[in-house]
């Protein structure tokens, strides 16, 4: 498999492709339509240069995926608002329009703000500290600090696991998986040399090596190996003092985690492939398979951002009937 570079997530009844410096946004509205929006990728992160130095751009990375996730979200949802809020906009005119717009602008930054940092918040908390306490319980018996981090490990994969199988039951949540699949499957077509149709994208794999969800996995794999490498090295015996480390390393966490994805997502190596397979059986819970009509969104998500019939001919020839007799 030839890495395309294209990556993206579900949205509300639709997929976010990105590529290079640009993305799109690709929903079906209520009135069964496609509706694209295609915009410029813009970094939090403004010094370029050090977009490329290995672990701290996994940390940018990660926070943009939060920034232009949330409000790719925030767009799709747009088009399911209660009918009453969009005759109300309809009816506005000249410079009244123009406020109410302004002011929506205004609230929707205010709350793309809010919840990329409560969902920043949520997650270390969740994850991160919660197994900790949790696990640092069995001080009272006496157990030791590698007995707790072993401990702290199983807590925080029981919580990762049941948090997954939980949100998968929701209702909204099985359709944005559905479309979840979808995004995989357009990506396995294109990075397998079909041509993207709906009878191939169909036919692919829904599960992924660079999906968010392998990354998590890694993420929760790679704390362990640090913190119980970090506290071997440096006996921290404060428990508050502790806490915090575990939240400082975070960011740390989160790049090598990175790093270790998309070396996944660029290599064929058998060795990669068996560190992947984790992470992609964990990929059965965040996605299902797709509808043709999701696949059709997909496909358009693509086609906004991404050539694929030239990236088909570059890169598989032989199937293109560009190759050598």
């Amino acid at each position: 498999m030839k890495s395309s570079n294209i990556g993206g997530q579900a949205v509300m009844e639709g997929i976010m492709m990105r590529h290079k410096d640009v993305y799109s946004i690709a929903v079906r509205k209520p009135d069964k339509e496609i509706e694209i929006k295609v915009e410029d990728y813009k970094s939090v992160m403004k010094w370029k240069s050090l977009l490329k130095i290995p672990i701290l751009r996994g940390v940018f990375n990660f926070i943009d995926s939060l920034v232009v996730g949330t409000k790719c979200l925030m767009y799709s949802a747009m088009f399911f608002e209660e009918e009453e809020e969009q005759e109300k906009r309809k009816t506005l005119e000249g410079e009244e329009r123009v406020r109410e717009e302004a002011k929506k602008e205004k609230q929707d930054k205010l709350l793309m703000t809010g919840t990329v940092i409560f969902s920043i918040i949520f997650s270390v908390a969740l994850f991160m500290v919660l197994p900790y306490l949790l696990a640092s319980l069995l001080h009272k018996i006496g157990a030791t600090e590698t007995m707790i981090t072993i401990a702290e490990a199983a807590v925080r994969i029981c919580l990762f696991l049941g948090y997954l199988l939980l949100i998968s039951k929701m209702e909204d949540i099985q359709r944005l998986f559905m479309y979840h699949g979808a995004e995989h499957k357009c990506i396995n077509c294109v990075e397998h040399g079909m041509p993207l149709t709906v009878e191939n994208v169909m036919k692919s794999s829904r599960l992924h090596k660079r999906c968010g969800t392998s990354f998590l996995f890694f993420v929760i794999i790679i704390s362990i190996v640090f913190f119980m490498g970090f506290f071997a090295i440096v006996p921290i015996q404060t428990l508050w003092l502790r806490v915090i480390v575990r939240i400082l390393l975070v960011p740390v966490i989160a790049g090598v985690s990175y790093e270790i994805i998309k070396l996944a997502g660029n290599s064929d190596n058998c060795v990669v492939s068996l560190l992947s397979k984790p992470g992609m059986a964990l990929q059965k819970l965040t996605t299902k398979e797709p509808t043709p009509d999701m696949a059709e969104v997909a496909i358009a998500a693509v086609e906004a951002v991404f050539d694929w019939r030239a990236y088909l001919e570059e890169n598989f020839p032989e199937k293109t009937g560009n190759g050598e007799p």
